[in-house]
């Protein structure tokens, strides 16, 4: 790769960064203020454990929404660019964040107020769905096919990225005000900072140019007027690949940065900051590993490093809880960082893994549609069945074993899918099963 080259990645690569960062930063918010403060807000009952099942309802409305903005952003990022709907998506995405940091509360306007909210986090999850395709997929399609897994990583690293943001403000707001104030007007702080974010992060999405791959498929007609018909008539394995490859991510991810908030509080009687304090650190240790995994995607191959990520995953779901346990801050901040650490082995190869299974001109509708699927089996229910199993049951151990059958699941997947290493994205057509080679 040349130095041009490799300034032009570096360009794209910090574009993509930011963007799903801020996109990330907003849709955890979301997710830390559910287990805070949105079920005393906007759901209030006798019982703190329904208040807050009640508040990860409209989370997982949030999923719902996200195979519907992969579908309709799929469908036009794969007929008109990349570029346009990532601009497109960022604007959603801070428009409604911010709309909510001036929501009326149940106390104001009564059912208005949980309904409002609702309907703004449906915006959140159709702008989130059509992101994370879009942010991979420009940097997977500018970068070289030798080093694509560590490039690809970096979008990746928007989420913890994200998460690292919302609960840094969060913790800082925690330590700085008492409960009344942060219950009162704190939690809106971090909701309306984010429309100066979504301002910085278009100001650098706007200077990155278009995907080189999708511009040469373009120029050769080799694009299709309707990606999703091609999807599940030709590409439906590659879809059910990334979807059970999601399963393990996508539960353990939740249940390690949200679950764990409710589990410290209102199941071990902590107060919230030991939480928000290893979410915290965890993220930051997240953030600086995942391009680590997706480097070394690219020298052994990316099933085996997600493989790797996958059972240690698996064995990690107990010994996480036992840690939590302890009440130690030191000990729990250990079991989130190493839980993430092994997230990581996921996540990292998954943008360049699941982009090498799609041909070009249904790249965007394939990444997009799968991936968004298994939020809503995966992600989407995550909190809400962890906590529902923890008030049933009043243990952890189901919470554990709901982590393991996700895994084995992942595993299934991974096996079936073919190695994808080094492969060309500009073959239009990819040699798998069901394809012709072009």
């Amino acid at each position: 790769m040349t130095t041009q080259n490799r300034g032009s990645i570096a360009k794209v690569v910090s574009a993509s960064l930011i963007g799903t960062t801020i996109e990330w930063y907003d849709f955890f918010l979301y997710t830390s203020a559910a287990a805070l403060v949105f079920g005393k807000l906007f759901f209030p009952s006798n019982d703190p454990l329904t208040g807050t099942l009640l508040a990860f309802l409209t989370y997982a409305v949030g999923f719902l929404a996200r195979p519907i903005g992969g579908l309709v952003f799929g469908h036009f990022g794969d007929r008109v660019g990349r570029k346009k709907l990532l601009v497109l998506s960022l604007l959603l995405m801070g428009g409604s964040t911010c709309a909510m940091g001036i929501l009326p509360t149940y106390a104001s306007v009564g059912v208005l107020a949980p309904i409002l909210l609702t309907l703004l986090r449906l915006v959140q999850g159709f702008a989130l769905g059509g992101e994370w395709g879009g942010a991979v997929l420009i940097v997977s399609e500018h970068g070289d096919d030798k080093r694509r897994g560590f490039w690809a990583s970096w979008p990746q690293c928007g989420a913890p990225g994200g998460n690292l943001l919302a609960t840094a403000v969060l913790a800082i707001l925690a330590a700085t005000q008492s409960d009344e104030a942060f219950l009162g007007w704190g939690w809106r702080i971090p909701f309306l900072l984010s429309g100066v974010l979504v301002v910085i992060g278009l100001w650098i999405r706007l200077a990155v140019s278009e995907s080189p791959v999708f511009l040469a498929a373009q120029k050769n007609n080799a694009t299709t007027h309707a990606p999703v018909v091609e999807v599940f008539r030709k590409s439906w394995r590659a879809v059910l690949i990334t979807i059970g490859s999601r399963m393990a991510e996508n539960v353990s991810y939740y249940v390690i940065t949200a679950f764990i908030l409710v589990y410290v509080t209102t199941g071990l009687g902590l107060p919230k900051s030991a939480g928000l304090n290893a979410v915290l650190i965890g993220s930051a240790v997240h953030f600086l590993t995942i391009p680590l995994w997706g480097m070394l995607s690219d020298r052994i191959g990316r099933r085996p490093v997600y493989l790797f990520g996958a059972i240690g995953m698996a064995a990690w779901s107990f010994a996480f809880f036992a840690m939590l346990d302890t009440k130690n801050p030191a000990v729990i901040i250990l079991a989130a960082t190493v839980g993430l650490v092994l997230h990581g082995a996921m996540y990292g190869p998954q943008a360049a893994f699941f982009s090498e299974q799609f041909p070009t001109r249904v790249r965007y509708t394939g990444l997009s549609v799968g991936g968004q699927l298994s939020s809503i089996a995966a992600g989407a229910v995550a909190p809400l069945i962890a906590v529902a199993l923890f008030k049933e049951f009043g243990s952890t151990i189901p919470v554990s074993l709901y982590v393991v059958a996700m895994c084995v699941l992942t595993v299934i997947a991974l096996l079936a899918a073919r190695e994808t290493k080094g492969e060309s994205l500009h073959s239009e057509v990819l040699t798998e099963r069901g394809h012709v080679s072009a």
